[in-house]
């Protein structure tokens, strides 16, 4: 764990646009961005893993390494990745380049980006992407620290996209929103 946070920092001062937060999810994020899923979930998709927080608590909620896909930027969380959890596939490239490497068959796209510091449309080709991969009934998963969802309704209805909130997650810095999004 001190391994993870000290990684996470010098990524986060490296290139702090791109982790775009001060400390890693806290472990009750990342229970509560899993919950509902099991060793019978089918395929899921991570987009953000980082250090593997929200990783690992898929993991521990029973979905086999072979149906996890992580899709990673950060070359060194890339490798930190690949080293600490044997069996999960895990793609050096962003989240819209999803669609290039796996059918639409994801039940689940499980998302640690900090989506409410991207451009609008960037945001837009990040969901349209996750929705490329799942299946009908899949659901994508995001957390937020604003008070708005990540897309404007314009872009949810351009999608063909609604959005329910769920639970907030007080025991996290800063406290979060847990929005599932799925197909209208």
């Amino acid at each position: 764990m001190l391994q993870d946070t000290r990684l996470f920092l010098k990524e986060a001062l490296r290139n702090p646009r791109m982790v775009s937060a001060v400390v890693p999810s806290s472990p009750a994020l990342a229970r509560a961005m899993a919950e509902g899923l099991g060793p019978h979930s089918g395929k899921v998709v991570e987009f953000g893993p980082g250090t593997g927080r929200l990783t690992e608590a898929i993991l521990a909620a029973g979905v086999p390494p072979q149906n996890l896909t992580l899709f990673e930027m950060s070359e060194e969380f890339v490798r930190h990745l690949r080293q600490r959890f044997p069996g999960v596939t895990v793609v050096h490239g962003p989240a819209q380049s999803a669609p290039d490497h796996m059918p639409a068959e994801a039940e689940r796209v499980i998302s640690g980006l900090p989506l409410l510091s991207m451009p609008h449309e960037l945001r837009e080709e990040i969901l349209a992407a996750a929705f490329q991969v799942l299946a009908v009934g899949g659901v994508y998963v995001q957390f937020t620290y604003g008070p708005k969802t990540p897309l404007t309704p314009g872009q949810m209805l351009r999608l063909g996209l609604r959005v329910t909130p769920r639970r907030r997650v007080w025991g996290n810095l800063p406290p979060a929103r847990i929005l599932h999004f799925r197909r209208a």
